[in-house]
């Protein structure tokens, strides 16, 4: 090993030369002084080419993706047609996925037989709506239809019944699919199983709002993301303290609401707040209303 002093080079590195670099695995301090592993030492790393310093511009800059929407259809009918859509879709990446013959017939049992409960519902729904009107029109009088009364409501064909909890069983097998390497966007949506892409507050009008109370003897400042925590990093408050400064910077603050730990006057002032939310080191939409508290005294 040889001793290092400043603005040694190395003379093993490739091409030789080089500066030594803080990262490099060879260096090491002992009793306050620095050394270089050679060749032939103990613990020796063999150098490589340098690094190139360009490497970093020519890489990818990596793209941040829009958050999305939960994949699963809220209405019982869309919930309907996306088990159907990944039913009739699933044939061809049934291999690629590595999937049993009993998760395949078992997601399309599920779906036959959610179709099936939510045609039935139908069907009583509608009848219990005729049904409701012929009993006003019995008890109160009128002139009935002249179709008379309603005929008993016929049910779609039965199919095999499966066990509650066709959601939990979905989304298991969604589940499963995504984590699998062979995985991607565009299968999803031939599944049925990408959720739609959220879109991010329009600037030029999203703001913060908040109330203020007092908490404990503190001014609490009740602020939240208003939905929007995907987009936004914190949130700056200022404060005016009728004190002659106007507003000054009170906090950037991380989790929805907010504790002023100034302490109260001693006589009655009003202290206004306003906000702005940021993204990193950039301030973001408009600044909030202006709110006030009368604290002290």
């Amino acid at each position: 090993m040889r001793q290092l002093f400043w603005d040694a080079t190395n003379p093993h590195s490739i091409p030789p030369g080089q500066p030594y670099r803080w990262d490099d695995a060879n260096l090491f301090f002992q009793d306050g002084i620095g050394y270089a592993r050679e060749p032939g030492d103990p613990g020796f790393v063999p150098y490589g080419p340098p690094p190139d310093p360009l490497s970093s511009l020519t890489q990818p800059k990596r793209r941040k993706t829009m958050p999305k929407s939960d994949y699963i259809q809220n209405r019982d009918a869309d919930f309907s047609a996306q088990l159907n859509t990944f039913k009739l879709n699933i044939a061809p990446y049934v291999a690629t996925f590595g999937l049993t013959t009993a998760q395949v017939d078992g997601q399309a049992a599920d779906a036959a037989y959610f179709a099936y409960a939510l045609a039935c519902q139908e069907v009583c729904i509608n009848g219990s709506q005729q049904w409701t009107a012929w009993k006003d029109l019995i008890r109160d009088g009128g002139t009935p239809p002249a179709s008379g009364a309603p005929a008993p409501g016929v049910l779609p064909a039965a199919v095999p019944v499966v066990a509650p909890g066709v959601e939990v069983r979905f989304r298991a097998l969604v589940k499963m699919i995504k984590a699998h390497p062979a995985y991607n966007e565009g299968i999803g949506q031939a599944l049925g199983i990408e959720g739609a892409a959220q879109t991010g507050p329009d600037f030029a009008t999203f703001k913060p709002v908040f109330a203020v109370e007092l908490r404990g003897g503190q001014v609490f400042i009740a602020w939240t993301w208003q939905g929007q925590s995907a987009y936004l990093d914190m949130i700056e408050l200022l404060v005016d303290r009728s004190d002659g400064k106007g507003f000054v910077f009170l906090a950037q603050d991380t989790t929805p609401g907010y504790a002023d730990s100034t302490p109260l006057p001693a006589t009655p002032a009003k202290w206004t707040y306003k906000a702005i939310f940021r993204v990193g080191d950039q301030r973001v939409g408009q600044w909030s209303d202006e709110v006030s508290i009368t604290v002290g005294g």
